[in-house]
This record gives structure tokens, C-alpha cells and sequence, in this order.
């Protein structure tokens, strides 16, 4: 059992459960009285596991839980019900890569209103994020259930600026426990690994992760294979760097360009223009043969990936990026300023035409790839990297499901990685991922079938979080907040914009 869950049950209280007219409550719930039930009724309940559509179902919320669902259910007499005929509901949705902006009255409403009612938070570079955490689960903050990273912790040297990002620099094993026990003690839920970490460092944080009690997510070291990584016992892989290049026919040529990359402390538009050409060579020598092996890995030791298709159609083509004019509103200047020098500085600099003709064929690639993850049966997740130029927290989420089902996947796969793979990733999976008695009430009421069209998560008419109901009145109103927080003067708190890419 992981960190994510332990302290999620630590936080959460439930009652011993008891059956009423064929209806489960939580013994508080029961002693409380039916006035504190909320049915939802007439509404069309998608198992996301199987694809299947309930139609004219009730759905029962006491508390923060689901305490019933069935067709044509009774409604307790005093419960506030509310006829959903003709929309669906699925479980609240998770964005498992996202880097938050703004302070807490931006980033965390935004998640909430798109329906996102988890987020993995993949570097703890304030901390503000661990107080949004507990704060939210506290229930003194409206949020998304957050599950938060350590800092980045990278080789040395390291590809970020300190300016740019907070990084732990580690380059030996005795810096790399250090960093472990640093970041347990300053309430990190695991470690979050980068790209030039030596492998003595590496499998120093593995061992002293496990010691901890902390799982390892993050980057494929460039000087490890996805096949050493994944036996290693990371529990996830983020973007698609790393694994693409582990499934050419030429694996030994690659590493051993890989091995001749150099950068200089902070030097990361280097390290990317490196990385280019070996990525173009490795994806113009794609093997199936390797990927057959590669995945089985993976999907064996149950490796998630997390393809980021978001970041990397960014990243890819940094010409064609720009910023949704409806959703400026969300952002504030500095926000924007700071993916416009991200995208000139790191994306767009020194490049010549070939480059950016590869780079845009590398994004065809990359969607060929994401179908090949699914055919092959890995397990994904669905992630953003929300803090890449210019997406916006909540909203990108529903970019990058698009893009998956764009790449190859159906709208059931799209759904399930970011439902009941967060759910079970996070060992949730008796909390969360389903809309079935006993699992925390996360909920997205949709006015349209999201398996017929996988825009269809966007056409949201009611959220509900931990039992809490979000009208499409109060989900208006979030966003006007947010409107009018990003106008004013940042707060000491506030997060830059910017992601881990």
C-alpha cells in the first residue's frame, strides 16, 4: 500500500456501513438522517471499466460518499434531489501531471470547475502546494484531492536553472539519500526523479525511497533503459523522451549517443537540442520487436505511462503553440509572459528549418507511439504537464484526452486513464474511479455522452467533490473568481507558471 493511500485514509473517516431499505449509509449518515442525502435521479451512470451506459439510474450521496445507486431507487424522504434526465454522470476526473500556477484562488477552482477532482502535483516547489494539500483535505480549502512530489531531484550537473525551477542536485549516493530523507521530512507523498541522474545516484533513491516508505515517479534517466527503470520499481514514467528511445533497432547506437550528450548547469535548451537528433534517429529505427519486449515490461511490472501529449504537441511545434483567446481571461499577465520566454528561450531558440521540419514530423511519431502503448496494453495516465506554454490548469485535461483518442485510443481508454488507472496507481481504487456505493462521492454530471465523443467531457453541467455539489450556477461562479483573482497583484504565495519540460 502506498504513501498516496495511506494518507488518504489517515484523512479520511468512514463510518461502519448500514443497510436501510435496500440502501447503504455509513453509520453517520444514518444517525444524521435522510435530510443530509443527495439523489441524483434519472441520470445515465458510465462504467468507465467496461463501457457500459445504466440509464435511468439514482445515485444516493450521504456525506461524501455514494451510498446508493440503482434503477428507479427510492429517494428518502427530506433528500435534495436533483433530476439529471437525459445526462450522464462519470467518476470526477484526474489530471496526473500538472505543475499548478497562480495561488490557491487559481489553479485549484480552474481543476474543479473542468470536472478534474485529483491532481499528482509533479514537483513540490513551494510550499504552498503542501498546504493547499491539507488544506483541502482538511476541508478549509475547495480543491482537487492533491497528491504532491518532492522537488525535482536531478543530476549534477542539472538541466534547470534555479531561477527557472527549484532542483535538488545530487551526484553521488550518499547527496541522493539525503535527498530522500530531506524531502520525506519536508511532507513530500514520493520522490520525483529527472533526466541526469547518474545511475549510482539513481538506484541510491530508489533504495532509500523504499526505506522510507516513499514510491519514485518521474523521468526516465537518460543513462537508463525503460526496461531498468521499470525493474527498478518507478512507478511511473512521464512524457515520451525516454521510452522512445528504448524500442529502436539500433538500441546500442542510441546509448551510446545518449552517452555523449554534455550540458553545462542550466544550460536545458542544450540538453533538448541534444536530445533531438537521437529521438529522430531512434524513431526512423522504430522496432517492434523492441517494443514488444520494452512494453511487456512495463505492462508486467505495471509501469505507468504518462504520454503528456499536451506538452509534447507544444514542445514539437513551439511555432504553432498559442494561447486559447477564451481562456486568456484564466491566466495573468505574468503567467503569460512567463510561457511566452519559455517558448522563445528553451523551444524556439537556435533552431534551423530542418530542425523544426523533424520536430514536427517527431509529433506524428509521437502519436503513432501513443497508439502503439495502448495495443500493447500499458498502463496510462492521463497527464498534462499543465505549466507548459499555454495551458491552462482544468482545461488541458480535456486537450489531452482529445489528443490520446486523436493518437489511436478509444473513448473508453481516454476515459479510463484518467479514472480508474489514477484510481488504482494511487491506491485509491476502493475510493475511487467508479460511480458504485461506498466510494467517495467525485463526480461529473455531463450534458452528452462521453463515450459517443470524447469532446463531450468539456460539456459539463454539475461537479460534485467529496459529496459536495458544484451547480452550474457555483461552477460559473468559480470561474468568474478566477477571472477576477488573476487581475489582482500576486500574493507571496503565488506558483510561476512552468512545467518539468
Amino acid at each position: 500500500m502506498n504513501s498516496s493511500r495511506r494518507q488518504f485514509l489517515a484523512r479520511t473517516a468512514a463510518g461502519a456501513a448500514v443497510i436501510a431499505g435496500g440502501t447503504t449509509f455509513t453509520t453517520s449518515q444514518a444517525v444524521a438522517g435522510p435530510k443530509h442525502v443527495t439523489a441524483l435521479t434519472n441520470v445515465t451512470v458510465i462504467d468507465v471499466a467496461t463501457g457500459r451506459r445504466d440509464r435511468n439510474q439514482t445515485v444516493l450521496i450521504g456525506g461524501d460518499r455514494i451510498i446508493g445507486v440503482g434503477r428507479h431507487l427510492p429517494v428518502p424522504r427530506g433528500a435534495v434531489e436533483l433530476d439529471f434526465t437525459g445526462k450522464f454522470v462519470i467518476p470526477g476526473l484526474a489530471d496526473m501531471h500538472v505543475h499548478s500556477i497562480g495561488d490557491e484562488r487559481v489553479s485549484p477552482p480552474l481543476y474543479l470547475a473542468n470536472g478534474v477532482t485529483t491532481v499528482r502535483e509533479m514537483a513540490g516547489t513551494n510550499p504552498a502546494l503542501y498546504d493547499w494539500r491539507d488544506r483541502i483535505e482538511n476541508g478549509t480549502l475547495l480543491g482537487p484531492r492533491m497528491v504532491v512530489a518532492s522537488n525535482i531531484i536531478d543530476g549534477d550537473p542539472t538541466l534547470w536553472d534555479p531561477n527557472l525551477i527549484q532542483v535538488i542536485v545530487v551526484g553521488d549516493e550518499p547527496s541522493a539519500r539525503a535527498a530522500v530523507r530531506r524531502v520525506k521530512a519536508e511532507g513530500a507523498d514520493f520522490v520525483k526523479v529527472y533526466s541526469r541522474l547518474s545511475p549510482p545516484s539513481y538506484a541510491a533513491i530508489l533504495d532509500e525511497a523504499r526505506k522510507t516508505g516513499l514510491t519514485v515517479h518521474g523521468h526516465g534517466p537518460d543513462q537508463l533503459t525503460s526496461q531498468q527503470v521499470s525493474n527498478a520499481g518507478q512507478r511511473s514514467i512521464e512524457h515520451i523522451h525516454s521510452l522512445g528511445l528504448a524500442v529502436s533497432t539500433w538500441e546500442v547506437e542510441v546509448r551510446r549517443m545518449i552517452a555523449d550528450i554534455t550540458v553545462k548547469p542550466g544550460d536545458y535548451n542544450s540538453w533538448f537540442r541534444q536530445l533531438h537528433p537521437i529521438e529522430w534517429f531512434a524513431a526512423n529505427t522504430f522496432s517492434r520487436a523492441r517494443a514488444a519486449d520494452v512494453f511487456g515490461t512495463l505492462r508486467r511490472n505495471r509501469t505507468r505511462v504518462t504520454p503528456t501529449l499536451t506538452m509534447h504537441s507544444v514542445l514539437d511545434r513551439p511555432d504553432y503553440a498559442t494561447l486559447d483567446p477564451a481562456l486568456a481571461k484564466y491566466l495573468s499577465a505574468d503567467a503569460v509572459f512567463t510561457y511566452d520566454y519559455a517558448l522563445e528561450t528553451l523551444y524556439k531558440a537556435n533552431r534551423p528549418a530542418e530542425e523544426i521540419a523533424r520536430q514536427h514530423e517527431m509529433w506524428a511519431w509521437r502519436q503513432r507511439f501513443v497508439r502503439e502503448l495502448f495495443a500493447y496494453d500499458v498502463p496510462i495516465l492521463a497527464g498534462t504537464d499543465t505549466g507548459t506554454p499555454y495551458s491552462v490548469p482544468g482545461f488541458a485535461l480535456h486537450d489531452e484526452l482529445e489528443l490520446l483518442v486523436g493518437a489511436g485510443a478509444t473513448t473508453r481508454q481516454a476515459l479510463y486513464a484518467a479514472t480508474v488507472e489514477p484510481a488504482r496507481f494511487l491506491g485509491l481504487r476502493d475510493d475511487l474511479g467508479s460511480v458504485e456505493p461506498r466510494k467517495v462521492a467525485d463526480l461529473v454530471v455531463l450534458d452528452a455522452d462521453p463515450l459517443q465523443d470524447i469532446r463531450n467531457t468539456r460539456r459539463i453541467h454539475t461537479v460534485i467533490t467529496r459529496g459536495r455539489v458544484i451547480s452550474p450556477t457555483a461552477r460559473q461562479r468559480l470561474l468568474a473568481d478566477v477571472e477576477a483573482a488573476v487581475k489582482e497583484p500576486p500574493t507571496a504565495a503565488t506558483i510561476p507558471a512552468g512545467g518539468c519540460c
